[in-house]
């Protein structure tokens, strides 16, 4: 007979979504489906950027307004920063954005520098990738290795060559977009291993409940990955919620779904339990610079009250 298990009660952390492409009314859906906190890594935004000063544009959204827009709704927002592989090979910029992350890197709630690696493994990327690992051991973070969607396990197993060239610890290194052909040589190496729900390409909720069922749940975390691509926000609940279905042990949920996030990204030291368990109180009146998220709408002042806001 299969188990069945009730995650209704728990609560979920989304380690890499970009919350920068989805709503303010997402956020409102993640709270109600148990999501405490979130990281947003710095991404590519789907066109090249033409200037080193829409980076810190971006960057300063990063720690500024999103993290406020979270905080709206409950939701603790952490971030990590870099230059992403695919913008590395933009060189008449990338050099600019260097300069800027150190800026960046210890800006509170920065919980890595990431995404970084490979999306072509072009002599440019490996530059990039290299001086901002330099750049992870000088600040002492985690980093966030974004590894590519086109030969992924040679792109894999080399990210992991290059981090430990460099001398960072494996066990401050997350690999993402891990799939069933290179989970086994991350585990074994002893990194991280990510594994991004993203509709029919990176990794199913079906094929990540098999993964867990073959490798247990120990340095494995379920992300979404959400961006401005078809992609679901809620894939980290969603995929408990299946796991659970289908025998997973609640333990085990509970670690790939939030423990193990919070223990990998929380050796950055700006990451912490208490950040959403002990957190200040929801009030909807609040102004950043100036603006609200509420577009004249109603503001909550209790968190209690978020739930009613859900449109039915």
């Amino acid at each position: 007979m299969t188990q069945t298990n009730d995650v209704s009660a728990m609560t979920f952390i989304d380690p890499h979504i970009h919350m920068t492409a989805r709503t303010t009314y997402d956020y409102m859906v993640l709270r109600e489906y148990g999501v405490v906190a979130i990281i947003e890594p710095s991404f590519w935004m789907g066109q090249p950027r033409t200037s080193a000063g829409s980076f810190k544009d971006y960057f300063s959204s990063l720690v500024g307004w999103e993290r406020f827009r979270a905080a709206q709704f409950g939701i603790r927002h952490y971030c990590t920063i870099s230059l992403n592989p695919k913008e590395a090979n933009n060189p008449e910029i990338a050099d600019e954005v260097m300069d800027l992350l150190p800026m960046f890197a210890c800006k509170e709630g920065v919980v890595a520098i990431g995404e970084i690696g490979y999306d072509e493994m072009t002599p440019a990327e490996d530059k990039y990738f290299g001086l901002q690992l330099e750049l992870a051991k000088e600040v002492d973070k985690p980093v966030l290795v974004h590894t590519p969607h086109r030969n992924k396990k040679e792109g894999t197993s080399r990210s992991m060559d290059v981090c430990t060239e460099y001398g960072v610890d494996p066990a401050k290194v997350i690999i993402d977009h891990a799939n069933e052909e290179t989970a086994k040589e991350v585990l074994d190496r002893g990194f991280w291993a990510a594994f991004s729900i993203y509709p029919k390409t990176k990794m199913g909720n079906q094929r990540m409940v098999e993964l867990v069922r073959q490798y247990g749940c120990d340095r494995i975390i379920v992300d979404s990955a959400a961006d401005w691509g078809l992609s679901d926000p809620l894939a980290v609940p969603k995929t408990a919620q299946l796991m659970a279905e289908m025998g997973i042990p609640a333990e085990h949920i509970r670690k790939v779904c939030y423990e193990n996030a919070l223990s990998a990204y929380g050796q950055s030291g700006e990451m912490k339990e208490t950040d959403w368990t002990n957190p200040p109180a929801v009030d909807q009146r609040q102004l950043y610079d100036g603006n609200s998220v509420l577009r004249g709408q109603q503001p909550v002042t209790d968190s209690k009250e978020l739930a009613s806001l859900l449109i039915e």
